[in-house]
C-alpha cells in the first residue's frame, strides 16, 4: 500500500495538544483554517486525523487562583465546537465515538485536563470533570500540586500525595487515562504501583536517544510497557535536538524506531504537543502528518506497526480504561 493511501485508511489519533488555549484566548477558532498554530479541524482533516486529544492546560498564575474556572473555559471552548459544528466534530468519551467519527469523517475530540490543579483537593470535582467528558488526566505539569510533584521540582521531588493515591484510583473506577509525562520520577513509580489500568505518557521521547528532563528512561518505559500502557511520541524541539531549532521529522522517526524497538510495537503512539511548543522541520502543524506515515514505511516499519503506532494503540488502551 502507498503511505497516501495506509495513511489515510489508517485511525490517527494525537494524544496531546494545546490548542484550546489558542482558542480561549481568541487568537483563532477551532473550526476555521487559521494560518497560525499547528491545529484546527480543516488542518486535522487535511492531515487525515480521526481523534486529537485537547489538553487543558492551566498556566502557573492560575494555580491558586481560578485553576477550576479557567480549566472548565478551555473545556467549554471544545464543547461549543461540538454543538456548532455537529457535523465535523464529536466529542469522544470512549472508542466507540472514534470509531464512529472515522466512519462519519468527522474529528473526535477527547479532553483532557493537563496537571491536577483543577481539581484542587477535591474527589468530587474530577467526578465532575468525567461528566463533562474528560478522559485523560495529566497529574502535574512541570511543578507541585494537591496530588504530585511535577518534574521541575528537582532531584527531591515527591511522589503521590495521599489524594493523589485517590485521583488514581478514582480516575481506574471512572473510566480516565491516567497520563504521566509532566510527573517526577517518584510520582510515575508510585502511579504505576497504584494504578489497576495501563496508563500513558502522553508526550514523552525516549531520553537514552535524547537526554533531557522531560524524557523517559528506558526503565521507565519498560515499567509503563509492563502494565500494559503506552508511550507517546512527541514532537517538542526541545525533547528531540539540541539545539532545538534544527529538530526535523527524522529525529521524531528516530523516537519512533527507538521506542517502537524498546517498548514493543504495541506500546507506542503520539503525542505532537502541537501548539504547546515549537516544532521539529517537517512537522510544522496537523496537516504534516501525511509524512509521518511515509516515513515510518520508508524506514521499513510494516503497515501493521504503522496502524498501531497511527493511532490503534491508543485506542485499545482508551478502550480498555474507559470500559466502551
Amino acid at each position: 500500500m502507498d503511505p497516501h493511501t495506509l495513511h489515510f485508511d489508517s485511525i490517527v489519533i494525537d494524544a496531546h495538544c494545546d490548542t484550546l488555549g489558542d482558542v480561549l484566548e481568541g487568537k483563532r477558532t477551532l473550526t476555521e483554517r487559521s494560518a497560525t498554530g499547528h491545529v484546527d479541524l480543516p488542518r486535522l482533516r487535511e492531515g487525515g486525523v480521526t481523534a486529537q486529544l485537547f489538553a487543558c492546560f492551566v498556566p502557573v498564575e492560575e494555580y491558586h487562583r481560578s485553576a477550576t474556572r479557567h480549566a472548565m473555559q478551555r473545556l467549554d471552548m471544545l464543547h461549543l465546537a461540538v454543538e456548532s459544528h455537529p457535523d465535523e466534530i464529536l466529542l469522544a468519551t470512549g472508542a466507540a465515538d472514534i470509531r464512529r467519527a472515522k466512519a462519519e469523517g468527522k474529528i473526535a475530540g477527547i479532553l483532557g485536563l493537563e496537571g491536577a490543579e483543577p481539581l484542587g483537593d477535591s474527589i468530587e470535582t474530577l467526578r465532575c470533570f468525567y461528566r463533562l467528558g474528560v478522559r485523560n488526566l495529566g497529574l502535574t505539569w512541570n511543578f507541585r500540586n494537591d496530588a504530585a510533584d511535577g518534574v521541575m521540582e528537582g532531584p527531591n521531588a515527591r511522589g503521590l500525595s495521599e489524594f493523589g493515591v485517590r485521583v488514581v484510583e478514582e480516575c481506574n473506577r471512572l473510566g480516565i487515562v491516567v497520563d504521566v509525562s509532566h510527573l517526577a520520577a517518584a510520582g510515575v513509580r508510585d502511579v504505576l504501583q497504584v494504578s489497576q489500568q495501563p496508563i500513558i505518557a502522553s508526550h514523552s521521547n525516549a531520553r537514552s536517544l535524547f537526554d533531557h528532563y522531560r524524557n523517559l528512561t528506558d526503565a521507565q518505559i519498560e515499567a509503563i510497557v509492563a502494565g500494559g500502557g503506552l508511550i507517546g511520541v512527541t514532537f517538542v524541539n526541545a525533547f528531540l535536538h539540541n539545539p532545538p531549532g534544527d529538530a526535523t521529522i527524522d529525529n521524531v522517526l528516530d523516537q519512533i524506531d527507538y521506542l517502537v524497538g524498546v517498548a514493543g510495537a504495541d506500546h507506542v503512539t503520539i503525542g505532537s504537543d502541537f501548539d504547546g511548543a515549537s516544532m521539529p522541520r517537517g512537522l510544522e502543524d496537523a496537516t504534516c502528518y501525511p509524512s509521518l506515515t511515509a516515513g515510518m514505511l520508508a524506514r521499513g516499519h510494516s503497515e501493521t506497526t504503522i496502524r498501531k503506532v497511527l493511532g490503534l494503540n491508543f485506542l485499545r488502551v482508551f478502550e480498555q480504561v474507559t470500559g466502551r
